[in-house]
């Protein structure tokens, strides 16, 4: 008999509801059955990551070209539910997001348990009972001025996809024989057994949006889970459907086989810009001075490769009968600075525009507000079309270069970016080690993503030996510097109390560590959960 799934944590409250003995044997089925797979692709990715370091290039698939010349294959369509998609919000699964989330006029709430979440046992626990208090219609929110907030109508409320962790972070408080099962299927489980059949009578079903692929054969490995899973609880396959976000290089390079993959489950694809940048800079950290990225908000959705990249989604997307959705509108609204809000608001306004007339069918958003600004621009382009899918975008063709020509761009990586980029992952960090993962700096909505990016362009720029605009040279003793004096400011501004009841000693010293040791660290999120208190 297979060994079973222990935990491994204090309880949390209400836990009990969640950590069934029927929903543990489901995650320890997922588990024995899939996990070994995962190990395998992982190490592939490995693999692959070398030869890119080798050749300093990508390609598509020639073993897989036959797939994306059949002009006769089309994904499933889709459910009613996920037919008009014009704007998504993000965010976590706490009671306040749940609430404000379903409520704010968006049509899809990705439910975050992966960029946007910290994992502690009390996040994770805490996150799915929320969505299955609110598929209850029993959840309501109380803030700190007594205010209550609880669920619109049913037919107002934004329909829930879900976003399990990537395959490469392991959830450490549920194991089997001490090997901690990992979190990708511990969120799909546990999400999937206690709400498929709910969501089904409701007239949706159990969606998701699945990050971080980097191929194919990935995709393939979550179309098996998607139908072991309906299988084992009676419902017929085609019932989960899944957006996978296009937001690694090498995923780029294969979305047609993508979608091919999870043809039966899928829905559609998402460009997500901030992981994609990571991404290449992570693949492509050591393959020459072309590579080298400038600053992070110099890089704009029409910088030459990032259009290349986008309109490929587009057109891979409509020739398959696939939604394409669009980037994230990261900016969070001043209370107190209109000005600042006119700014971003004309910036988010031209971004959701441009998506719009490019193609896309929806698009991304951080924050309730921005909800209006992205509709109205998708509300100009659909009218009461549900999608433009039948924008085939005949007229795109990109070559394998033009997704990696990053020396297109004419600007370059200055002191105030490097300053930025510490700044933001201290700061970020921080919260992450006190359970928060979608974290307001410098009016930004910022997770995990975007501080992968800054950490990995202070490693790129370091080790590229980078000149500045003022002539100072990245080194590894220039960044200590500068979070030196970052993390000084950040004592001034909070006040040495509230300095030494935070965790910013250790935030400023693992940016430090994944930024400047010399064997780059893959995600700085590993490094990260084992800093996580093990009783959260």
């Amino acid at each position: 008999m297979p060994a079973p799934v222990v935990v491994t944590a204090p309880a949390v409250k209400r836990q009990e509801e969640l950590l069934t003995d029927e929903a543990l044997a489901f995650v320890g089925a997922l588990h024995h059955r899939f996990t070994a797979r995962r190990d395998a692709l992982l190490a592939r990715r490995a693999e692959r990551r070398a030869e890119i370091a080798r050749t300093g290039t990508l390609d598509f698939l020639p073993e897989t070209a036959g797939v994306r010349e059949d002009d006769s294959w089309r994904v499933a369509p889709a459910p009613a539910a996920l037919q008009d998609r014009r704007v998504e919000i993000t965010g976590p699964t706490d009671r306040k997001m749940t609430v404000n989330a379903l409520n704010s006029g968006a049509r899809i709430w990705l439910a975050d348990f992966e960029d946007a979440s910290s994992p502690t046992w009390e996040n994770v626990v805490r996150g799915q009972l929320n969505l299955t208090d609110a598929h209850e219609r029993r959840i309501d929110f109380t803030d700190a001025r007594g205010k209550t907030y609880a669920l619109r109508p049913a037919e107002e409320l934004a329909t829930v996809v879900v976003r399990p962790r990537g395959w490469h972070l392991d959830e450490r408080h549920l194991t089997v024989d001490g090997r901690p099962v990992p979190g990708a299927l511990a969120d799909f489980g546990l999400y999937f057994f206690h709400n498929a059949r709910r969501l089904v009578e409701l007239g949706k079903g159990p969606y998701f949006y699945l990050p971080k692929t980097e191929s194919h054969l990935e995709a393939r490995l979550w179309n098996d889970v998607f139908v072991f899973a309906q299988e084992y609880v009676g419902l017929p396959r085609g019932t989960v459907r899944a957006t996978v976000l296009i937001e690694t290089i090498t995923a780029a390079y294969e979305m047609e086989e993508i979608l091919h993959e999870l043809r039966e489950h899928a829905s559609g694809l998402n460009a997500g810009r901030w992981d994609y940048l990571f991404s290449l800079i992570k693949n492509f950290r050591d393959a020459g001075p072309r590579f080298v990225l400038p600053d992070r908000n110099a890089v704009t959705m029409t910088a030459p490769f990032m259009r290349a990249y986008t309109e490929l989604l587009v057109r891979t997307c409509h020739r398959r009968g696939a939604h394409a959705i669009g980037g994230m509108a990261a900016f969070i609204p001043s209370r107190t600075d209109p000005e600042v809000n006119a700014v971003a608001f004309a910036k988010v306004r031209a971004d959701k525009e441009r998506e719009a007339h490019d193609g896309f069918d929806g698009s991304w958003v951080a924050h309730p507000d921005l909800v209006p600004v992205a509709r109205a621009a998708f509300d100009a382009v659909l009218g009461d079309r549900p999608h433009q899918k039948d924008r085939l975008r005949e007229d795109v063709a990109v070559t394998a270069q033009e997704l990696i020509a990053v020396d297109s761009l004419d600007a370059g990586p200055t002191f105030g970016g490097l300053r930025n980029a510490v700044a933001v992952g201290i700061r970020y960090i921080e919260a992450w080690l006190r359970g928060l993962g979608a974290v307001a700096i410098f009016h930004l909505m910022e997770d995990a993503a975007t501080a992968e990016i800054s950490r990995s362009q202070i490693w790129q720029w370091v080790n590229a030996g980078v000149v500045f605009d003022g002539g100072e040279k990245a080194t590894a003793g220039l960044v200590r510097r500068v979070a030196a004096e970052e993390l000084a400011a950040i004592r001034e501004e909070t006040g040495a109390d509230a300095f030494a009841a935070g965790k910013w000693q250790q935030a400023h010293d693992l940016l430090l560590k994944v930024a400047l040791d010399e064997d780059y660290t893959e995600f700085l999120t590993l490094p990260a959960y084992e800093l996580l208190d093990g009783t959260d």
